[in-house]
């Protein structure tokens, strides 16, 4: 029977890195991640997004998910998480689909990697959130993590720093 993969999950406020360094992660182990579903699905509506996307987002992750745990692996990066989304229904919506709470709590993430707000926000069509509202938003995520009881580390630095802060944290678990 094969071994279940090390799940690593990049997350973090927007614009702090998340997607660079899981895909700079994924070239240094020689593992697949899974990019960020949510930044490529908004960017191709022609209107504003809708309880409704945000929950298909969410199923997709999970899929994805799914698909990837069967690889064979030894380590396996998702580029952000379900923990993410839910927080966004909350903010954005008020409210989540039932079903995810339950996802969250049976989903096994070994390690998330929470990127640090020392990067500059940089504005983009996606994006929505810089300010006090990203510092705000980063402590919802940390908050949430700890309240599912997974492991994390916050990650700092810039450019190679980062990824090199980061390779140390994961080398631990591996």
């Amino acid at each position: 029977m094969k071994q279940r993969p090390k799940i690593i999950a990049i997350t973090g406020a927007e614009s702090t890195g998340k997607s660079n360094l899981a895909r700079e992660l994924s070239e240094h182990y020689g593992a697949p991640f899974i990019p960020e579903y949510a930044r490529d699905y908004i960017q191709n509506l022609d209107r504003k997004y809708t309880f409704e996307d945000v929950e298909y987002i969410a199923q997709k992750q999970v899929e994805q998910y799914n698909d990837l745990i069967k690889s064979g692996f030894q380590v396996i990066f998702l580029d952000t998480w379900l923990l993410i989304t839910k927080v966004w229904f909350e903010v954005v919506f008020g409210r989540i689909p039932h079903w995810i709470e339950n996802e969250l709590k049976n989903t096994k993430i070994d390690l998330f990697l929470v990127c640090d707000t020392d990067l500059p926000w940089i504005s983009d069509p996606v994006r929505e959130n810089g300010g006090e509202n990203r510092e705000r938003l980063q402590e919802k995520y940390i908050s949430e993590i700890g309240k599912y009881g997974f492991p994390y580390e916050i990650i700092q630095g810039m450019n190679g720093t980062r990824v090199q802060n980061a390779i140390s944290v994961i080398d631990r678990i591996l």
